[in-house]
């Protein structure tokens, strides 16, 4: 299944387990490349949909750490 599908909570329990595996050692170094470069990819991915995610919060938010009304008619990949 692609990344893209999977959801964040997924993602990182995808990451955490490669973290596990290369710290264990018990996994050949063909593989734990593999999985290395996978994590990489994982990682960004991950901070990709941090960002978003708080840059959302940040947009419903003042600048007193109050909620603003959020304008629907704002289409957020305009931006």
């Amino acid at each position: 299944m692609s990344n893209q599908k999977k959801s964040f909570e997924e993602q990182l329990a995808d990451l955490e387990q490669i973290v596990t595996n290369l710290e264990n050692g018990a996994i050949p170094l063909d593989e734990a490349l593999t999985q290395f470069q996978t994590g990489v990819l994982l990682s960004k991915n991950l901070e990709q949909q941090l960002a978003k995610a708080e840059a959302t919060v940040a947009k419903l938010m003042d600048e007193d750490g109050q909620v603003k009304p959020l304008d629907v008619s704002e289409n957020p990949d305009d931006k």
